[in-house]
């Protein structure tokens, strides 16, 4: 395992925002490190890059959300709050899969557990999901699959 942990990366993150008086930062990398806090606690577990990646790619999902809907609600001056956020949660994911290594990751996984039908959708997701989780969209993995498996 590396020596520099998302996690640990995150609170060196928080410290320099701190030292450069960026609020806006700081409230931002807080929220992260209390939901990754929250897990550690009700799970009792020290969470890996792994776990952390699918606790920022779920806060990513929320801001999302949250964002069209302040959006539609007119109410910019939210929606430019949850863009922020965005903005930095995704400064802490990895480097997004273009489409053809997508392509690839799901071509490969079929051919890896035999998919030949809809039922398999399930396994083949469960191959995909630890190689693509932060790096692509899970409902644009899912369409490829589906698309794979007709």
């Amino acid at each position: 395992m590396a020596d520099v942990t998302l996690k640990k990366s995150i609170s060196s993150a928080m410290k320099t925002a701190l030292k450069a008086g960026e609020k806006d930062r700081l409230g931002a990398i807080r929220l992260m490190l209390a939901d990754i806090k929250r897990i550690e606690v009700d799970e009792r577990i020290e969470v890996d890059d792994d776990r952390v990646l699918a606790i920022l790619d779920k806060m990513l999902k929320q801001r999302r959300d949250s964002f069209r809907q302040y959006q539609d609600a007119g109410r910019e001056d939210l929606a430019r709050q949850e863009a922020f956020e965005i903005e930095v949660i995704e400064g802490f994911m990895p480097a997004k899969l273009s489409g053809d290594e997508l392509q690839t990751l799901v071509t490969e996984a079929v051919a890896q557990c035999g998919a030949s039908s809809m039922k398999d959708m399930g396994k083949v997701m469960g191959l995909v999901r630890p190689q693509v989780q932060g790096r692509a969209d899970m409902g644009e993995v899912s369409a490829l699959v589906k698309s794979s498996l007709q």
